[in-house]
This record gives structure tokens, C-alpha cells and sequence, in this order.
């Protein structure tokens, strides 16, 4: 049992997540009216100071970035593009912290930025889905998981949205046992605090609603294979059934041929890795399986309406104006 307040700092960068934060934060006000006592102690900060606006409007009064010595724990919050964001100021505030030996972490984004300081290595993580996939391809030797929420010794990480939520359960659960943080889910309506391993987004068969199990197999075979795209005979091969009857099955329930799905799903996740990382278009176009970075800017422009090149410089400047 703990008996001090953790005082826990959120820093609040642009574009973050109102939701991310005060799931955050209410378990931490409910502990402390279950218990009576204050048990945790949260302050509010970004690098301007002042009312620090969420995407939805609403929003915190700040303090400027907190001194070592006034926290326990500093959780980065963040939305946006968390890959591009770049503040001189917060990353020697943070670098301060962990110099004091300040206990750091990330709601949704905020891991990508600690990471890119590199405030993550040697530590598991994780952030939100949106994300991971563009940090790994610029970092793979980062130890990025598809978790909910990490806690790795000295780092704290969870993918945003409810998660904030479980993590925090866990975090009452290590300092004030189970049962006490059972108390505060069901304070949420949240009868059972998840665990951290498990997935961020729904199974690909929920995701998509696919009732067939032979489409659900196909569909999830197409995800893992992106960057080494697979033949429609090949993918009826390793499910069991002919491409004719696949065929059939994509054309009935997703009302499009198997290979215009596939390529959507390819592109999707080229537009991801155009807007949020640096990759050249070669690699953005090796890495979800086209052969030259002419076909693939082709592709991309037919289906987004401008090549790529565009696309990303407008993604910074909206990213630069926010």
C-alpha cells in the first residue's frame, strides 16, 4: 500500500484526445472519493501554460511544464500526428525528468513522442493502433507491442481512448490491491478492467462483420501479407476452397472482387505511411507491395485524388498550422 499521493503530471500537447485524458483521470478522482484520502494527486501541463484546447473544444488550464522534483509519474498526452510533433522545449523538459528519475509515459500518441527523443529504449510499449505501424517502419528496433497498455518498469504506456482506463486500473491494483481497483471500474460501469495483452482493435472477422469462416481466414491471410501481395489462387490454396468460390464469397458479403479489396487494404495502409512517417515513396511502395514507386503513385493518386507527394506535404502543413 502506498502511502504518500502519487502525484501524476499529464502533459497536454496539441490535438490531444479529451476522452484519452479524462479516462485517465476519473479513475484517479474515484479512488480518491472511494478511499476518502487523496491517494493521487494529478496536475495539469503544456509547454505554453494556459487553457490547453482538445480536439473537441473542451480542454484543461495548464501549468508550464512541470519541475522533476513536483512529480511522481508524467504522462504524455497526445493525438494528432504524435510522429511529426516537434517542440524543443518539451523534449528538455522531459529529458529533465528522466534525469531525476521521474517515472515516464504516453496516453495514445504519447508514446511516439517519447520514443522519438528516445525515452523508450530497452522499455515494451505501446500506443495507438493508428500509429504503430508507421513508428515501426522508422524504428524496428523499437520493442512496440499491440497491447492496450504496458507498464515496463519505469514506463507507462497505454493506446489511448478506455484503455487510459485500464491502465490505470492496474496502477490502483499494484498500489491499493485488486479488489480496491475492481471498486473503481464498477464506479465506470466497467465491470471488468481489461488486461494489458489484450487487442487494441477487434479481430479482423468483427471488424469487416465476416459470418463465413473461409472469408474471415482470406481477409486475415491479405493482412499479414501486404508487402508481398498473394495471388488469388494462392490465398483460396491456404484457405481450402477454389478461387471461384472465394470469389464468390467477396463479390456476396463485401460487394467487391477479392483483388479490388485487397488493393483498397493496401492503399489504406500506404495513406497511412504517406501522412505519418518520412519513408521515401520506394519504400512506402515496397512496404504494402507495389513494384515501383511510379505504379504506386499511379495507384495512390487514382484512388485519393493526388499523388502522394501532395497528399504528405498537405499533412504537414495542416499538421504545422495545428
Amino acid at each position: 500500500m502506498q502511502d504518500e499521493p502519487l502525484r501524476i503530471g499529464f502533459i497536454l500537447t496539441p490535438e490531444y484526445s479529451l476522452m484519452s485524458l479524462t479516462a485517465a483521470v476519473e479513475p484517479l478522482r474515484a479512488a480518491n472519493q472511494l478511499a476518502g484520502r487523496t491517494l493521487y494527486r494529478p496536475s495539469y501541463h503544456s509547454v505554453p501554460g494556459g487553457f490547453a484546447a482538445s480536439t473537441s473544444g473542451g480542454g484543461f488550464d495548464t501549468a508550464t511544464l512541470p519541475e522533476p522534483a513536483g512529480l511522481d509519474l508524467a504522462l504524455v498526452v497526445a493525438g494528432g500526428n504524435p510522429l511529426r510533433y516537434d517542440d524543443p522545449a518539451l523534449a528538455r523538459g522531459l529529458r529533465a525528468l528522466q534525469a531525476r528519475k521521474v517515472r515516464l509515459g504516453g496516453i495514445s500518441g504519447g508514446a511516439a513522442i517519447l520514443a522519438r527523443l528516445g525515452l523508450m529504449e530497452g522499455r515494451r510499449f505501446t500506443l495507438h493502433w493508428a500509429h504503430i505501424d508507421a513508428l515501426a517502419e522508422h524504428r524496428p528496433d523499437l520493442l512496440i507491442e499491440r497491447a492496450l497498455y504496458v507498464i515496463d518498469r519505469d514506463r507507462y504506456s497505454c493506446a489511448g481512448g478506455v484503455a487510459a482506463l485500464d491502465m490505470m486500473c492496474a496502477l490502483i491494483a499494484r498500489d491499493h490491491g485488486a479488489g480496491f481497483a475492481r471498486q473503481v471500474a464498477e464506479w465506470f460501469i466497467h465491470p471488468r478492467a481489461r488486461n494489458a495483452d489484450e487487442p487494441q482493435q477487434s479481430p479482423v472477422a468483427e471488424r469487416f462483420d465476416l459470418r463465413h469462416p473461409l472469408l474471415a481466414q482470406a481477409v486475415d491471410l491479405m493482412f499479414s501479407h501486404l508487402a508481398d501481395p498473394l495471388s488469388p489462387e494462392q490465398i483460396a490454396a491456404q484457405v481450402g476452397c477454389s478461387p471461384r468460390q472465394l470469389q464468390r464469397l467477396f463479390n456476396d458479403q463485401l460487394g467487391s472482387s477479392m483483388m479490388e479489396f485487397y488493393r483498397e487494404m493496401r492503399l489504406r495502409k500506404a495513406d497511412e505511411l504517406v501522412q505519418q512517417t518520412a519513408l521515401s515513396m520506394l519504400d512506402v511502395a515496397l512496404v504494402t507491395g507495389f513494384a515501383s514507386a511510379a505504379h504506386f503513385s499511379r495507384s495512390y493518386a487514382a484512388r485519393f485524388g493526388m499523388p502522394p507527394t501532395r497528399r504528405r506535404q498537405a499533412a504537414r502543413r495542416r499538421d504545422q498550422s495545428g
